[in-house]
């Protein structure tokens, strides 16, 4: 018998929270949910397991969208793996705007550039460049890769993103509905235009989203107002406006998650808050949430896409 050797690496990668309200496309916030994705390079062939979420419908061949990036990125890297073994575990809700599609593009392309042969350290510039190609926008793709909170633009010379550095009061709580919506059709319920009124007052805020989420909290609520997209995709998930109604009317920085339908909520721990401060507040947006959500307190991921270092496994064959 042989012995056959065979390059491994391990990429994990957090949901995201798109807009954040405001922010639109521009603004991802990195959540501490993960997809667990796991990259052999093997003889030939490809192999591809899904456990956990989506593991009864998500494809098995070359059409997996970790399988997709990942070959994309090889191609950019100039490099063909002999054959591919993906092996991905999921806890990334799907189609319920918390990144899912985001992160599985990120899974591939790092995955990609952690076991190619040729590369030495990954180069995020130009990883986030190709990520931005191949999921249409960098908002999701940005938080994804870096974690905590970034912006992303694209100038005349590319895709750019930066991260901020969130305040530690800032509690995230993701609520998800049963029901699930596609990216496409929520921008499809988009206008061409807006008023000026509209844009002037959404650039305001999302001045002030940045100032909250880094330096004062308190002012969340007001910094996570939004006129241009969240009331216009009502038609396609009435429900989660309806509770993003009632939370706002109970004080709560709630926007849409993403496209929808989940919703995000920003709330805090205070100083000098009793042990349970937080959890109580939890309760209170648990109380406004309708039965069939899951309610999910969650932390601001700090690490974005991180990678157990490649090592080579050896196999009697």
């Amino acid at each position: 018998m042989g012995a056959l050797s065979t390059m491994v690496a391990s990429v994990r990668v957090p949901a995201t929270s798109a807009n954040l309200g405001p922010a639109f496309d521009c603004a991802g916030l990195a959540l501490t949910l993960h997809d667990v994705v796991e990259f052999s390079v093997v003889e030939s062939g490809l192999t591809v397991e899904v456990a956990g979420i989506g593991a009864a419908e998500l494809p098995t061949d070359e059409s997996h969208l970790v399988v997709r990036a990942f070959r994309a990125a090889c191609a950019e890297l100039g490099w063909t793996p002999p054959g591919l073994r993906v092996v991905a575990h999921n806890d990334i809700p799907q189609g319920r705007g918390m990144g899912s599609s985001a992160a599985a593009v990120v899974a591939g392309v790092v995955g990609a550039w952690s076991l190619c042969p040729d590369v030495e350290v990954r180069d995020d510039n130009a990883v986030l460049r190709l990520v931005n190609e191949l999921e249409g926008h960098p908002d999701n793709v940005a938080a994804c890769l870096s974690g905590g909170a970034t912006l992303s633009w694209i100038s005349p010379s590319g895709v750019h993103s930066d991260r901020l550095e969130v305040h530690d009061e800032v509690l995230p709580v993701v609520l998800v509905p049963d029901a699930t919506l596609s990216t496409h059709v929520a921008r499809g319920l988009l206008p061409e235009g807006v008023p000026h009124g509209d844009a002037s007052f959404n650039a305001g805020r999302a001045a002030l989203l940045v100032h909250a989420l880094t330096t004062e909290p308190f002012l969340l609520f007001d910094g996570t107002e939004d006129r241009l997209h969240q009331r216009q995709r009502a038609a396609a998930m009435p429900e989660s406006l309806k509770l993003l109604d009632r939370l706002r009317a109970a004080g709560h920085a709630a926007v849409v998650s993403g496209a929808g339908p989940s919703l995000l909520v920003l709330t805090q721990r205070h100083p000098g808050d009793p042990d349970d401060g937080p959890a109580v507040r939890v309760r209170e947006i648990a109380d406004l949430t309708p039965p069939g959500w899951r309610v999910l307190p969650l932390e601001v991921d700090l690490h974005g896409a991180t990678v157990r270092r490649p090592m080579r496994q050896v196999s009697s064959r």
